[in-house]
C-alpha cells in the first residue's frame, strides 16, 4: 500500500546530504525562508484562527527546541493565527493519536510517523492530502525522501529530519584501556570487548529501556538486519518468512547472549532514554546505543569531551545474511492535517506548513548536527561531526522494526525483550509468541 519504502527514503536522503557537502561552499549563506516574506508583508486577517496541534517534542533534544522556537516565531509574524500546542510524551503519543483517529476526534495538526504507522489513519480516513501545496518543496525535497509519507499516490506530510536509530557511541579512552584503539569490526571482537570491559569493572553498554521501544527499535533493528538480512521483515509481512525461522531466533539469541554477559546496565528497564544519555556522559558505561539526533548533545555541543566520543554501527556477524555498514534509519516528524479543516483554518494550516518546512529549518537542523532529507546548502557553521555521521551512514538502508511492523507485533517483541533481560523467557519462546501475534494480525 505504501509507495516509496522507508529504507529507500533513508538511502536517498543520506546520499542527497552527502552531495550537499561536496557541492556547496563552506561559506554558504542560509537560504531565504519560504513563507517568511509572505508572513511579514501580508496584512493580518481580521478573523482570528486557532489551530490545535498535538506533538511529542517533550524530550530536551536540540531539534525539539528548534521546532518549538519556529512555531513561536510563526505566531509572532502571524498574530491572527493561534496554535494551541499539546505536548505528549512519546511513550503515550501513538496510542493517543490512534484512539482519536478511531473516534474521529483528531486535532487540527499532529505529528505523523511514516510507514506502517500511517495505516490506522489511512484506514480511518482522517488525513488531508497535501498535494495541492507540494510544489512548495519541489526544489529541496527529493521524491525518495517523501516516500514514507506517500500512500496510494497521495502525500500526507513532509519530513523534518533523518534519524538513524542504531548509532553506537563510545568513549575512545575507555575502549583503549582494554586494548581497543578502534571499534570492533566483527561480532566476535565485539564480544571480546564486552567481556574485557566487564572484567575491568565497567558497564559495557548503557541502555534506557523504561519506555520499552529502545531495545526493539535501536538494538534489534540492527541485530536482526545483520543476521536475517534487510528483506526479512518485509518477507514476514508478506508471509514468505516467519519469526520462528532459524535466522530470527538467532538474532534474538544475540541479545540473549549479551544479556547473559551482563553487557547492559542492570537498571535498563527503569532508566529512560534521556537518563541514559547522562549515564553515558558521566562514563558510567563505555558505550551506549541510541539515535543520531543525540549527536549534538554528545559531540557537537560537548566541548569538554566530544572529541573523545566515537561513533560506530553494530559489527558484522559471522554467517549472517546482512551487510555490515547498514544503519537502521527513518524519516521523521511530518505534520499531518485533519481532513476536517476547511476555509480559513485550512489556509492557516497551509501557511504554517510552508513557513515551518522552509530551507531555513533544514539548515538550522544541520547547524545543530542533525541529518536532514533535504537538498539545501550546508551552513558555514556545520560541525565536522555531522559530516562524520553522514559518512558512517551512507550505506544505510536497514529497516527500523516499528516502522514496518504492526503495533501488536511491536508490543510482542518489546514484552519479549524485556522478558529476556529478566531471564524469564528464551528466544524460541519469544519468536513463537511474535509469530502467533503476526498470524492473528494477518487474519
Amino acid at each position: 500500500m505504501i509507495h516509496g519504502v522507508i529504507r529507500k527514503s533513508v538511502l536517498a536522503a543520506a546520499s542527497a546530504a552527502l552531495l550537499t557537502i561536496t557541492a556547496c561552499s563552506n561559506g554558504a549563506e542560509p537560504a531565504k525562508e519560504v513563507g517568511k516574506t509572505q508572513a511579514s508583508t501580508q496584512p493580518a486577517s481580521k478573523q482570528q484562527v486557532t489551530l490545535t496541534f498535538e506533538e511529542n517534542w517533550s524530550t530536551p533534544n536540540v531539534d525539539n527546541q528548534l521546532y518549538k522556537e519556529r512555531i513561536q516565531k510563526f505566531q509572532q509574524l502571524n498574530p491572527d493565527i493561534k496554535i494551541e500546542m499539546q505536548d505528549i510524551p512519546s511513550a503515550q503519543y501513538r496510542t493517543k493519536l490512534r484512539t482519536e483517529a478511531a473516534g474521529n476526534s483528531m486535532p487540527d495538526m499532529f505529528i505523523l510517523y511514516p510507514g506502517v504507522d500511517m495505516d490506522p489513519f489511512i484506514d480511518a480516513g482522517v488525513l488531508m492530502p497535501l498535494d495541492e501545496i507540494m510544489d512548495t518543496w519541489k526544489d529541496i525535497l527529493p521524491p525518495q525522501s517523501l516516500g514514507g509519507y506517500k500512500v496510494n499516490g497521495k502525500q500526507y506530510a513532509v519530513p523534518t529530519k533523518m534519524t538513524f536509530v542504531d548509532i553506537i557511541y563510545y568513549h575512545k579512552d575507555m575502549l583503549a584501556k582494554v586494548g581497543y584503539n578502534e571499534f570492533p569490526k566483527t561480532y566476535a571482537d565485539f564480544l571480546d570487548l564486552v567481556k574485557k570491559l566487564k572484567a575491568s569493572g565497567v558497564t559495557p553498554m548503557g541502555i534506557g529501556n523504561k519506555n520499552r521501544w529502545p531495545l526493539q527499535s535501536t538494538v534489534m533493528s540492527a541485530v536482526e538486519d545483520r543476521i536475517a538480512g534487510t528483506d526479512f521483515l518485509t518477507k514476514v509481512k508478506q508471509g514468505q518468512a516467519k519469526f520462528t525461522d532459524a535466522d530470527y531466533v538467532k538474532a534474538l539469541g544475540i541479545f540473549d547472549e549479551l544479556t547473559k554477559l551482563d553487557a547492559f546496565n542492570a537498571d535498563l528497564n527503569t532508566m529512560d532514554e534521556v537518563q541514559v544519555q547522562d549515564y553515558f556522559l558521566q562514563k558510567k558505561s563505555a558505550m551506549t546505543m541510541t539515535s543520531s539526533t543525540i549527536d549534538t548533545k554528545f559531540r557537537v555541543s560537548n566541548t569538554e569531551g566530544g572529541a573523545n566520543i566515537g561513533i560506530a554501527l553494530f559489527p558484522s556477524i559471522d554467517g549472517g545474511k546482512g551487510t555490515a555498514g547498514k544503519s537502521a534509519g527513518v524519516v521523521q516528524y511530518g505534520i499531518g492535517l485533519s481532513k476536517e479543516l476547511t476555509g480559513a483554518k485550512k489556509e492557516a494550516a497551509y501557511k504554517f506548513l510552508k513557513y515551518f518546512y522552509s530551507p531555513e529549518l533544514y539548515q538550522n537542523l544541520m547547524s545543530k548536527g542533525i541529518v536532514v532529507p533535504a537538498k539545501v546548502e550546508m551552513p558555514a557553521d556545520t560541525s565536522k561531526y555531522l559530516k562524520e555521521m553522514l559518512e558512517l551512514t551512507k550505506s544505510g538502508d536497514a529497516l527500523v522494526f516499528d516502522s514496518v511492523m504492526p503495533a501488536a507485533v511491536k508490543d510482542s517483541i518489546e514484552n519479549g525483550l524485556q522478558a529476556i533481560t529478566m531471564k524469564q523467557k528464551t528466544p524460541e519462546q519469544i519468536a513463537k509468541e511474535m509469530q502467533e501475534v503476526m498470524d492473528k494480525v494477518k487474519k
